[in-house]
């Protein structure tokens, strides 16, 4: 129960520091992040408020999420009947937090009116982004369990091409539910990337079997798998029992701008459904239990450090709870009750065998 909660506190965390109140965001240089916090005296230094530090439109998505996932549903269909509702109803209200165009995009296609199809969305082939990605580890946090695996598959899918109906956005957010079930599992983290392409398959079956854009998608989909091996062959731990993962001998914050610019597919770190979680994934194989060290890889870089700050804290707080992390960070967060909340019930519908 503890770390549900930790999980989606410090995914508000992680967000709020990378927005930086937009500022960060926007930044295209790790160097001066890094710079001006240590000018604000670090991460003890600040403190999370509403006012000052709001969290962005990614934690919003990342809580109707998860008010879905644990409404009274009885079927999958029903749960997506949901989502679109809420999606439809907080797309109106996140404005003022400069909302990623790609949500804004792809909530406008969904039908709440519509039963049977609402949450049917065209191919879209700018729906490539983080989005989808950032709103699903609370997918992994309720459907954890490998028996469930199917679950988790179908409402991850189902859940990101909603608003990015692009195998290279929704299968980021296939991406960030596995790692959350495997955080909730304590599957060793060297294993995580292996194993969630070992999924690609069953994912493609499912896409398959719904028989929606399978034209489109053919032409995209080998693209963020192609990434993640590659990845994965970068940092030494491509094949079973390779679990010591490498990484350069420098690695400050500018090689770490350069690195993550090279894994994106336009120039900006964290911009799309594949690098958003590889660029989390990454700081939790380099940092482990440091939330300090987590904090430089995750989110302080020249990127889109909200979307990967929320993932990386997020499944931090999975891992190891609210161990270390200085209470200016959570204390006053925006919706940190909310969350709180939300967590709890995420933790008993997991956990009650009963429920879809």
């Amino acid at each position: 129960m503890e770390h549900y909660k930790a999980a989606m506190v410090l995914g508000g965390v992680g967000d709020a520091l990378g927005y930086g109140n937009s500022k960060w965001e926007n930044c295209p240089s790790g160097v001066v992040i890094v710079a001006e916090l240590k000018a604000l005296g670090g991460l003890e230094g600040i403190t999370l408020t509403e006012d000052d530090w709001p969290v962005s439109d990614i934690t919003v998505m990342h809580t109707v999420t998860a008010q879905a996932l644990v409404s009274d549903f009885w079927s999958l269909e029903d749960l997506y009947r949901e989502m679109v509702k809420v999606y439809v109803e907080i797309v109106e209200k996140i404005h003022k937090r400069r909302p990623d165009p790609a949500i804004v995009e792809g909530c406008a296609q969904l039908k709440p009116d519509n039963y049977l199809l609402g949450w049917h969305t065209p191919f879209n082939e700018r729906g490539s982004g983080f989005g989808a990605a950032t709103k699903a580890m609370c997918i992994g946090m309720r459907y954890w369990q490998p028996e469930k695996l199917d679950n988790l598959v179908q409402v991850s899918i189902e859940c990101g091409r909603m608003t990015h109906n692009h195998p290279t956005g929704f299968l980021g957010s296939l991406c960030t539910a596995l790692f959350a079930s495997y955080a909730v599992q304590r599957k060793p983290v060297v294993e995580w990337g292996r194993e969630m392409l070992k999924v690609i398959g069953v994912a493609e079956a499912y896409c398959r079997k719904t028989i929606r854009h399978m034209a489109e998608y053919q032409e995209n989909w080998f693209y963020f798998e192609t990434k993640w091996q590659s990845y994965l062959k970068e940092r030494g731990i491509v094949e079973e029992g390779q679990n010591s993962p490498t990484f350069p001998d420098r690695y400050d914050a500018e090689t770490r701008d350069q690195v993550y610019k090279e894994w994106s597919s336009e120039g900006v770190g964290g911009r799309r459904g594949h690098d958003a979680p590889m660029i989390a994934y990454d700081a939790l194989l380099s940092a482990g239990s440091h939330w300090t060290e987590l904090c430089n890889h995750a989110i302080f870089h020249g990127g889109e450090s909200a979307a990967t700050g929320s993932i990386a804290g997020c499944l931090y707080g999975l891992l190891f709870g609210m161990t270390n992390i200085p209470k200016g960070l959570y204390q006053n967060l925006e919706f940190r009750e909310r969350l709180e909340e939300l967590a709890e019930e995420l933790y008993k519908a997991a956990n009650n065998s009963i429920t879809p």
